[in-house]
């Protein structure tokens, strides 16, 4: 979309995300929007200083319900609209049912992690997400379960109940596929907060680049469901540093993964 307004002649484009940009003598910086609740950098933290420094992002600067009381005065039809809650590009869609166009469904066991007895069986392991707790179809008073894992290959997914929550914690990761927008790299340990998912607390990390595009991130006070494939973006109080594509989980030094289906492998024995 920006390569085809410039290519028109346009100087700027602008988007309705709830974030800002600031100029300075050094670049541009990708802020938050004003309104916490609707902060929408988490999804931003891909584009370039280029991209970045010929975009306006005109709500950024005010709150959702300002932005509901302009629509109102300006006679908008959406201006009382709900809130969409879907994923933009597929609509107020169910997410299972769309992916089951291009993810073919396999049924499965599902395990608990805790004996290795088979509690259910689930539609697909594609269809889950670490840490999820709807939508398991798991009977039983052992209840609530999370899904701490799965196993592709065998088609097997792996859950905790409420007592066994402890295998939803990491306290480090591997960050791939870094998108810095500081003109350099951090040479030493830097201090910032971390979102591992969009709407997620800022956690304190420490971030440590192994080379130009891979980041170690340590957080020794524990986070759940730090997943693999997610996205980690990184802050400075009000400024979105970059971000990238969690590669690996740890805990205590130990791919956590590897660590669900070993401790899986031998109750099943």
């Amino acid at each position: 979309f920006l390569d085809h307004a410039m290519a028109m002649g346009a100087d700027l484009i602008a988007t309705g995300h709830y974030a800002r940009v600031h100029h300075t003598d050094d670049g541009v910086q990708l802020l938050r929007g004003v309104d916490p609740g609707k902060d929408q950098s988490y999804f931003l933290h891909r584009l370039t200083q280029e991209q970045i420094s010929r975009v306006i992002f005109p709500v950024g600067e005010i709150c959702k319900t300002e932005a509901r009381r302009i629509a109102d005065d300006l006679k908008l039809p959406n201006a009382k609209k709900k809130d969409s809650t879907g994923i933009c590009f597929i609509g107020e869609r169910d997410f299972r049912a769309f992916l089951q166009n291009y993810l073919p469904a396999k049924e499965g066991e599902i395990i608990n992690i805790a004996d290795g007895r088979q509690v259910g069986t689930h539609c697909g392991v594609l269809y889950y997400t670490i840490g999820q707790r709807k939508g398991l179809g798991i009977g039983g008073d052992m209840g609530p379960w999370f899904v701490i894992g799965k196993d592709v290959a065998q088609n097997i997914l792996y859950v905790c109940n409420q007592d066994e929550r402890t295998w939803l914690y990491s306290d480090s990761c591997i960050v791939s596929n870094v998108n810095w927008f500081g003109a350099q790299l951090p040479h030493e340990e830097m201090h910032c907060t971390a979102k591992f998912r969009y709407r997620q607390k800022d956690n304190a990390v420490t971030l440590r680049f192994m080379d130009e595009h891979t980041a170690f991130v340590t957080y020794p006070q524990t986070v759940a469901s730090v997943t693999c494939g997610q996205e980690a973006v990184f802050y400075d109080g009000e400024e979105c540093l970059g971000g990238g594509v969690i590669e690996n989980v740890y805990r205590e030094g130990e791919d956590l993964n590897v660590k669900i289906l070993r401790t899986a492998a031998a109750l099943r024995k």
